[in-house]
């Protein structure tokens, strides 16, 4: 987690003086690392060296709204990631697909580099069983999570593109089922991409004029908002039982501009597996509330937006776990203020629970 928040942080600060060359584009990566052992109980898991491909196609947005302006014209695409991640007779083979979005730090003439994230699901067979593969305490599960945070650098020439990348790819079902302590694989990367269908300057240029689309997010004042979450966890030892997890997040948010935001929460959560933790004590449903602080910045894609952000638990009766918890994830607006969120909340590079939230923005649509 302390990999991808340095990552995030280095992604926040755009310096852009160029142009896109394409609309469409087609691009493989060849990657290699190596398997992050971020947990001393995982030491014996680091083997081989991993390597991976990853196909993309690529869509460069035409700044026809007006957060495409701001952000000198991100990139989207879908990828598929094919390889293995450091460990064959434990791990095996891993298959996945994840969107993404490449938003330019730098863009200056034929060059560009670009913090990217993508999220998307993953698939491998080599999932802990505790007579055939007990020695996997990364992954319960055949289907998991998967995320991706890169930077990315690329220089095209015509309509070939070469690109370079560091990125870190990350593994988990966010204890849905256990052991889950995760998987974290930094890579590095050589990739070509081809362009598929090229900007046509005669017919649209997309650095002349105002965006047809403008920005639907309210900013430069606050909005205040209560978003649910849920969804369950099993508690170690493995085999144990899942419990519920509900949350409830009180927030006031500021976008400074089309791509900068500040959110300040507080959060509540009841976590059912917390009654059964040290069970010779009696507890009630008041006893295991935590309740604790938290501050994101957000990167709005208009009515789309990342979240990065971290806190610290103000009540936590019990403490079983780590007094600080982070979040990084996704959450769509809707133009009634009504909100969809999808968060990962951990504790440093232990996955805590996937936050599944419907939420409601009190005075999005004020003017």
């Amino acid at each position: 987690m302390r990999a991808i928040c340095f990552l995030g942080l280095m992604g926040l600060s755009w310096m852009n003086f160029g142009q896109g060359y394409f609309e469409k584009a087609l691009e493989y990566r060849q990657k290699m690392g190596f398997l992050a052992a971020h947990r001393g109980v995982m030491a014996h898991m680091p083997k081989n060296a991993a390597h991976a491909g990853e196909l993309s196609v690529l869509f460069r947005s035409r700044g026809h709204k007006a957060y495409q302006k701001a952000y000198r014209f991100p990139t989207y695409g879908v990828t598929l990631f094919y390889g293995q991640v450091g460990n064959q007779a434990l791990l095996g083979n891993f298959v996945g697909t994840y969107g993404y979005a490449e938003l330019p730090m730098i863009s200056f003439r034929n060059y560009r580099m670009d913090f990217k994230l993508g999220l998307g699901v993953g698939y491998n067979r080599n999932a802990y069983d505790p007579v055939d593969n007990a020695m996997n305490v990364a992954l319960a599960t055949k289907i998991n999570g998967l995320m991706c945070l890169a930077i990315k650098s690329s220089y095209q020439f015509g309509k070939n593109t070469i690109t370079a990348s560091l990125d870190l790819t990350h593994f988990s079902n966010a204890a849905f089922k256990v052991p889950n302590f995760g998987i974290n694989m930094p890579y590095v990367s050589l990739g070509y991409a081809r362009t598929l269908v090229a900007v046509n300057p005669l017919k649209y240029d997309p650095y002349e004029g105002e965006p047809t689309v403008p920005m639907s997010l309210p900013y430069k004042r606050w909005l205040y908002s209560a978003t649910f979450t849920f969804n369950a966890k099993q508690m170690m030892p493995i085999g144990g039982n899942s419990y519920p997890v509900f949350g409830l997040n009180l927030s006031a948010k500021r976008f400074f501009n089309h791509k900068a935001g500040l959110e300040l929460d507080v959060d509540v959560f009841s976590k059912q597996a917390i009654l059964d933790y040290q069970p010779y004590i009696n507890k009630t449903q008041w006893d295991i509330l935590q309740v604790g602080a938290y501050a994101a910045y957000l990167v709005p894609l208009d009515q789309f937006h990342f979240v990065f952000g971290m806190g610290a638990y103000l009540r936590d009766k019990y403490s079983p776990e780590d007094p600080v918890y982070h979040r990084i994830g996704a959450r769509y607006y809707l133009k009634n203020g009504i909100m969809f969120n999808l968060t990962l909340k951990t504790h440093f590079a232990r996955a805590d629970v996937l936050e599944y939230g419907i939420g409601y923005t009190f005075n999005y649509r004020k003017k």
